[in-house]
């Protein structure tokens, strides 16, 4: 099946998208803005995409009048699937691995469940960028913001490791924090 048979995008109205209103109130034809992962039904089939856009300049010169808007979609879940699947943590450990957004929103999760619609927090003992710490039924819940890349500095997501139960696996009666060496 061709691309252009798989997703409908030509015809619909996008002009009130977050992506297209921020592209329009863009200073230069070099800037961009990514969205949050998203699944645009009318447009793409319900595929879970990220969505990178752009303003097109007149003659394509950087400082030139926008004439357009330029929307990237990624097709985000096979490569989102891999990265979760892919993490190996002991099956002792009952893991769910996670990719969150900035608004604690499930983007991606090992075990398929919630994507775009469950919300996860962290404790009030998480703190800076990266840390692990015992929930209140025992298990663990690691925790890393994500880096961006070279000068993109990231959209705050972070990723996750929630271990049912852990403690109790391990045989330790103290909170776990008392018992992770501090490298």
């Amino acid at each position: 099946m061709a691309v252009r048979d798989r997703f409908n995008v030509a015809g619909p109205d996008v002009a009130d998208t977050s992506g297209f209103r921020e592209a329009h109130k863009l200073r230069s034809g070099d800037d961009y803005v990514a969205g949050d992962i998203r699944n645009p039904a009318a447009t793409l089939g319900n595929a879970q995409v990220a969505t990178y856009c752009a303003s097109v300049r007149a003659e394509g010169k950087a400082n030139g009048k926008p004439i357009c808007v330029l929307a990237i979609h990624c097709d985000w879940e096979p490569q989102a699937r891999a990265i979760v699947q892919g993490v190996r943590v002991a099956p002792t450990y009952k893991a769910r691995v996670l990719l969150v957004d900035s608004h604690f929103r499930v983007i991606a999760a090992s075990d398929g469940q919630g994507i775009l619609t469950e919300r996860v927090q962290l404790s009030q003992q998480a703190t800076g960028s990266s840390g692990v710490y015992q929930d209140r039924s025992g298990g663990l819940i690691a925790y890393h913001t994500t880096p961006g890349y070279e000068t993109y500095k990231g959209l705050g997501w972070f990723g996750m490791i929630q271990c049912a139960g852990v403690s109790r696996a391990l045989g330790l009666s103290s909170p776990i924090a008392s018992v992770i060496p501090s490298w």
